[in-house]
């Protein structure tokens, strides 16, 4: 049975789910289903990677935050440099489709974190995220988005250091 506020958070993740699948899915199903071909497009225009770079960072950004147009044009040149736009959606394509080999994923013993920050894409759910990972540590902010080392790098770097303490300090011996 869930808490009042987890039903609360849970019915918000679904309408931002809803709201994802309507309005800005297509992205994912071209790095799923497309990747290479992406990838040669991105990889040729650099106004192309500016624009799919730029949406993202409009989109999944805190509204609040700032990231500079350097920081902007940094990223976008990062990937375009390196030519890493296929090997970047590829993670798409590999996710989608070992979930069809019809095993489901195996819990992890593995100590994970998870930091949620309120603008990124999907709020994770404790009850989902408890059934595959081992979460030692849950911690949300009320800053930030999927851009969290960008948007609010001090509240990451004091969540992974804290992260890492814990495990330090439980570690036996």
């Amino acid at each position: 049975m869930l808490s009042p506020a987890e039903r609360d958070r849970t019915l918000a993740s679904w309408r931002r789910t809803q709201q994802w699948g309507r309005d800005r899915a297509g992205y994912a199903a071209l790095q799923v289903s497309r990747p290479q071909t992406l990838a040669y497009a991105l990889t040729d225009s650099p106004v192309g990677q500016l624009a799919w770079v730029a949406e993202k960072f409009r989109e999944w950004a805190d509204p609040d935050s700032v990231i500079d147009r350097d920081t902007l044009l940094t990223n976008v040149m990062m990937y375009w440099l390196t030519g890493t736009a296929g090997s970047s959606a590829r993670i798409y394509y590999e996710r989608a489709h070992a979930a069809y080999t019809g095993t489901p994923p195996r819990p992890s013993a593995t100590p994970t974190a998870v930091a949620v920050f309120p603008h990124d894409n999907f709020l994770p759910l404790p009850h989902i995220a408890d059934r595959t990972n081992n979460i030692v540590r849950w911690t949300e902010y009320d800053r930030g988005g999927h851009f969290a080392a960008l948007e609010a790098p001090d509240l990451l770097v004091a969540d992974i250091r804290a992260f890492f303490r814990q495990l330090r300090d439980t570690a036996p011996g």
